[in-house]
């Protein structure tokens, strides 16, 4: 019996060597290359970087964004703006650990993620989104989910000091699953058709700034202007909270575009440098545009000038150099100043604290410049095997208007998808539950009418 298995062990021996050498040597090739290929490793230098990074996204929308926002309303109203972050938090987690991830991270859809991921499902510390980042899956995940969590945020300082809170929860909701997830995918997932079309998009500026600009514009407009509106002041309550929250969004947005080259690298240093280049340019643009205007430099304007800059040089921050980040915050400085002034006044919508004006307007900036200044040596790419890629070029580093081209394409696709799915969801909430309080609430405030609570 031994025998017998002995001479099927040597006939199949012979058999591979007869084929190996009729295939030229290709199945040892194979055995090779599957011996040499890279497996996923963890990276603790990128795996920390990542973390921290995923810290200072959260942060800037809690307390960020909250004081921000909340500086910049009437008294009556900062408890009730800061409690919609907050909340917003809280509920965007949760859609993001259920669903939103999957949607957006998942499947092989050109427009939308599938349901494999569901509750996270397979997903665990062995798994890696992208393997050649080496960094887990779970640390990937939860720094998305601050992306998540900011973007319909910021949607809030559009409709401020009139939508119920209760319909403000279901708005959001449904907006992060039917319109964040979906321009996620698009944008950023390997098989979404705009990743694939060549739509450069670094940290944000189509799926977090221009989608969230685009979603406030129409808030505005179809919840209408405020009472009072043109006729009263509606002068900021406090602007030290404002400025400390500019503050703070300027610092974690060093996590936004550094931590978006999902690496501890040059790549991500750079990202750092180029933000806080454009940054201050913009917010020195703005204040001197409004000098001239004005007569006077104000704090409002300056700090929104550099949260003007830091929403243009997002989707730009791992492609352009120094150079160029300085001509994007210039640009998006002064575009941002006549958008939230002269614009908003011809067209006669109420945003009440510039959503669409500096994010809107800013991200499209940012987004369209991109690609101007991409520089093909800056998003190369070098595979496991050390190959190669070159990336992008831009008009300026003889790419000409191509990339331009495609990031128009991506903008548009942004605002038309983003306009028509936010409209269509707010106006089933409102036809439903009503999308804003009585006269009388918003007459007293927020704060007392819907949460019983007031500042002293």
């Amino acid at each position: 019996m031994m025998g017998k298995y002995r001479r099927l062990i040597d006939f199949s021996l012979m058999g591979a060597a007869i084929g190996t050498a009729f295939l030229g040597g290709d199945l040892a090739a194979l055995a090779q290359t599957a011996a040499e290929a890279p497996a996923p490793k963890l990276d603790s230098g990128n795996t920390a970087w990542m973390i921290v990074a995923t810290a200072l996204v959260l942060m800037m929308t809690i307390p960020g964004l909250a004081l921000f926002y909340a500086g910049m309303v009437r008294k009556m109203n900062i408890l009730a703006t800061m409690m919609q972050s907050f909340a917003i938090c809280c509920l965007v987690s949760i859609i993001w650990m259920v669903v939103g991830y999957s949607l957006a991270f998942s499947g092989e859809g050109a427009w939308i993620g599938d349901l494999q991921k569901i509750f996270l499902k397979g997903v665990d510390l062995s798994t890696f989104y992208d393997p050649a980042h080496t960094i887990p899956e779970v640390v990937f995940l939860t720094f998305q989910m601050t992306f998540a969590i900011i973007t319909p945020a910021l949607i809030t300082g559009a409709f401020a000091d009139r939508m119920k809170f209760s319909a403000m929860l279901w708005f959001v909701g449904l907006w992060s699953i039917l319109v964040y997830s979906p321009v996620a995918h698009m944008v950023w997932s390997a098989n979404g058709w705009m990743f694939k079309l060549g739509v450069l998009d670094f940290a944000g500026g189509t799926v977090v700034h221009i989608n969230a600009g685009i979603a406030g514009l129409v808030a505005a407009i179809v919840l209408g202007k405020r009472m009072g509106y043109g006729k009263v002041s509606f002068a900021p309550h406090n602007l030290v909270y404002t400025l400390i929250g500019a503050s703070l969004l300027w610092v974690g947005w060093f996590g936004f575009n550094a931590g978006s080259a999902l690496t501890a690298d040059g790549r991500a240093g750079l990202a750092m440098l180029v933000t806080q280049i454009a940054t201050a340019a913009a917010a020195l643009a703005w204040m001197f545009s409004e000098w001239v205007v004005n007569g006077k430099p104000s704090v409002l304007g300056i700090a929104s000038g550099a949260i003007a800059g830091l929403v243009a040089i997002t989707p730009a921050a791992g492609f352009v150099m120094p150079g160029g980040a300085l001509v994007i915050g210039i640009v998006a400085g002064i575009g941002c100043f006549i958008g939230a002034t002269w614009l908003k006044r011809v067209l006669g919508y109420d945003d009440s604290l510039d959503a669409f004006g500096v994010h809107g307007i800013g991200g499209i900036i940012g987004a369209i410049l991109t690609g101007v200044f991409a520089v093909s040596s800056v998003s190369a790419v070098t595979g496991a095997d050390g190959t190669v890629t070159p990336g992008a070029a831009g008009l300026f580093d003889g790419g000409g208007f191509g990339q331009v081209w495609l990031q128009i394409i991506g903008v548009g696709a942004t605002v038309i998808f983003t306009a028509i799915a936010t409209f269509i969801i707010l106006k089933v909430i409102d036809m439903v539950m009503g999308l804003r309080v009585d006269e009388a609430t918003e007459r007293d405030g927020l704060d007392i009418s819907l949460h019983g609570e007031t500042i002293q």
